[in-house]
């Protein structure tokens, strides 16, 4: 489709919705709306609005419909799939002016938040009420919970509490043609037709921007036990996964990380940790609860299934502030390997007794291709990161051949029962890959849907198909 550019009486209509300094045109002051976290992409909008309220998007998007503008909106910018970028330049909508917890409601233990709201700061405001949200992706203390439900992000703590999608009650959604609607219910149950929340979940922007997010909350637990288990090789450890489910324990977090993300972690973030010679993979281990004595014999039988996969040395956390270093060894470990090095992420999830298979093969990937990788996650739901490392390839390797071994670890990922994205989303990086997981048949549905909701494409064009 052919967009339309945004003339000088067009901006003078945005600039009588959003007032003041609501509106961005100065190219240097568009700079850090062009681009997220993907890698080294940037996309220049043209104009940049920070709207206060769903009125003022409901007419911008009014006026972008009728005049066949581009819009795309956008969270805090910490994406990995390139969802937020400009591609088609446009109207930028910047949702962090949306950033109020509008109400916690401990009645019915559920909340409303506005989308610009930063997911540790409402983690914060529910927990001092007894209160738990567990959607915490490792970005949480800079990403909004607005881009979390957009992009279906996760976090080490789905494997005991699920996915965003089971927190996410009712939205409220500007549609293209500027209406506004609420997509479902506050209500634990639904079975009232199709359900537009969660078909808005994960949809990227692409479908209505959402302007409030109604969250389930559950009672939060008091007591929590941390342990780090090191091993002699990736495929150990990820053997040891599923063995700890099938013992009949569920942690409330289960990390995978290997040893050179964690030399990284410790060059860059100056942290304090004996890496010790012969160590080459680590689970971070966590089990909550209310019973410490409880907490304590599920760590005891997590330990017997350790030593059945000749885990070298488990490390119990003996205050707060050691599980704090130990917590910040995974979630700082993106922005350690992004600081050292050119590189790709890939986001790939597997069943998670697959997870040995999967990390050997992207290994022998590697080999084949001439690159190297740090892989980490959350291998409780078996969803591992793969940091892609330039090195020494060349230049026309790494734009050209690299792109045949990504194509092949997402092959391998499928053929072991899993799909391109656990948490990060297909945006515009991983979109050219998506044909390996489905059929010309889930194209055309998606598409349908895409044209009921927006029959002008006018939002985030060119992304996830």
């Amino acid at each position: 489709m052919e967009f339309n550019k945004i003339t000088g009486d067009i901006l003078s209509v945005i600039k009588s919705i959003v007032s003041g300094d609501g509106v961005v045109t100065d190219h240097a002051d568009l700079k850090p709306y062009s681009h997220d976290e993907t890698e080294d992409l940037a996309y220049y909008p043209e104009v940049a609005v920070k709207p206060k309220s769903a009125e003022e998007i409901s007419s911008l998007l009014k006026l972008c419909n009728e005049h066949y503008i581009p819009v795309t909106a956008r969270g805090a910018g910490t994406g990995l799939s390139g969802g937020a970028l400009p591609i088609k330049g446009g109207l930028l909508i910047s949702m962090e002016r949306f950033n109020h917890i509008l109400n916690i409601d401990t009645d019915n233990l559920q909340a409303t938040v506005e989308p610009g709201v930063i997911t540790e700061v409402f983690m914060d405001a529910v927990a001092e009420k007894g209160l738990l949200y567990p959607v915490d992706p490792a970005s949480k203390g800079s990403c909004f919970i607005g881009g979390n439900v957009s992009h279906g992000s996760g976090g080490p703590r789905v494997v005991k509490y699920g996915t965003i999608r089971e927190y996410i009650l009712n939205l409220q959604v500007v549609l293209p043609n500027g209406d506004i609607i609420w997509t479902g219910a506050n209500t634990l149950k639904y079975a009232s037709g199709y359900n537009l929340t969660q078909l808005m979940i994960g949809s990227e922007g692409t479908l209505g921007i959402i302007t409030k997010i109604v969250t389930k909350l559950i009672p939060r637990p008091t007591q929590d036990a941390l342990m780090l288990a090191s091993f002699d090789s990736n495929e150990a450890a990820c053997a040891a996964v599923s063995a700890i489910f099938r013992a009949g324990i569920v942690p409330s977090a289960l990390e995978f990380m290997e040893r050179r993300g964690v030399e990284w972690v410790i060059e860059h973030d100056h942290l304090n940790f004996d890496l010790k010679d012969g160590i080459e993979a680590f689970l971070l281990i966590e089990v909550d609860g209310t019973n410490l004595d409880m907490i304590f014999a599920d760590c005891e039988k997590i330990n017997t299934v350790l030593e059945e996969f000749d885990c070298k040395d488990v490390l119990f956390a003996d205050s707060s502030a050691q599980k704090e270093e130990l917590w910040r060894m995974r979630r700082t470990m993106a922005v350690s390997v992004k600081s050292n090095t050119i590189y790709k992420e890939e986001d790939t999830v597997v069943p998670r007794a697959a997870l040995p298979q999967l990390i050997k093969g992207i290994k022998e990937i590697g080999k084949k291709y001439g690159f190297e990788s740090i892989c980490y996650g959350h291998a409780g739901d078996g969803n591992v990161h793969t940091n892609i490392i330039k090195g020494s390839m060349s230049d026309e390797d790494w734009h050209h051949k690299l792109k045949d071994g990504i194509r092949e670890v997402f092959e391998l990922t499928v053929s072991l029962g899993g799909t391109l994205s656990g948490e990060h989303g297909i945006g515009l990086v991983q979109k050219e890959y998506m044909p390996i997981k489905f059929s010309n048949v889930h194209f055309e549905l998606w598409k349908g849907i895409k044209k009921v909701f927006d029959p002008n494409g006018i939002l985030n064009p060119g992304k996830i198909f």
